[in-house]
């Protein structure tokens, strides 16, 4: 028996990277997987090695992006499965350039996944989640939630929304004293492909892109998977992954807004 034993939890983003470690440690630990993605090649994988697990399994290909989707489908993965219990609201993608070169559907793109996403996965099962009477809102921001560089402002602004709107959600379940807990996951770099999977503007090269990200992304996804279950376990409001978290997250509490011009210098050295 562990926490998540009999659990039923939701992973959105399941088809690789952190989503996919999530569901397979989750089922591991005995709980039941509701996994969804856009990607059905990487979704069908992600459910193989979940069934290799020995877990219970239903696999949707799900765009967050689409609103009224994701409601019509928290509501027919609480009628399958008779309950929800948890919620990693984790499917992103990233996208590079500065603010004066991204159209205005370049950035709308990163918001509707990134941040409405989350939003409309957290509405949408939330009252499911108050009906189990033990449920738990995982909702993945990352260290760029803490933090701003450039050619990232679609992203950050992405993910220090997530951030916002889930400390005040943690708030607000308390007040209510609903039966749902509440964490926001801030992951450093990540050995994923969301870089290599990202956009960017035209004239950017992507592979150097990649190939930077990659040297940075020190953790890996099942590394990451686990530290955030133990967060979940412990109830934390903040789960930090990754010594560059650490690090990063304590750099900018002690330079305060002077972080932008160390930041803007690294950049500048690095090319990037």
């Amino acid at each position: 028996m562990t926490h998540f034993t009999d659990k039923v939890a939701v992973v959105t983003g399941a088809g690789s990277g952190i989503g996919r470690a999530l569901s397979v440690e989750l089922a591991r630990r005995g709980a039941k997987l509701a996994i969804c993605d856009v990607d059905t090649t990487g979704l069908a994988e992600t459910e193989a090695l979940v069934k290799a697990a020995g877990g219970e399994v239903r696999s949707d290909t799900l765009d967050v992006s689409q609103r009224e989707l994701v409601l019509t489908y928290a509501d027919s993965i609480a009628d399958h499965f008779g309950k929800v219990n948890m919620v990693f609201n984790n499917a992103g993608i990233a996208f590079t350039g500065d603010v004066e070169e991204m159209s205005f559907k370049d950035i709308d793109r990163v918001m509707d996944v990134d941040f409405w996403g989350v939003v409309s996965g957290t509405k949408a099962f939330l009252p499911h989640l108050i009906a189990s009477g033990d449920g738990h809102i995982i909702n993945i921001s990352s260290i760029f939630g803490l933090f701003s560089v450039p050619t990232q402002s679609a992203y950050n602004a992405a993910k220090f929304a997530v951030r916002g709107f889930t400390e005040a959600l943690r708030q607000e379940m308390k007040l209510a004293k609903r039966p749902v807990k509440v964490t926001c996951v801030h992951p450093g770099g990540i050995a994923t492909n969301i870089a290599r999977n990202g956009e960017q503007v035209e004239g950017r090269d992507h592979d150097k892109l990649a190939n930077s990200f990659d040297k940075m992304a020190r953790t890996s996804p099942e590394k990451a998977a686990k530290v955030i279950l133990k967060g979940v376990e412990k109830n934390k409001a903040r789960v930090l992954i990754g010594a560059d978290a650490w690090v990063l997250d304590k750099f900018v509490r002690v330079t305060g807004s002077k972080y932008q011009g160390l930041v803007t210098s690294f950049s500048k050295r690095s090319g990037l």
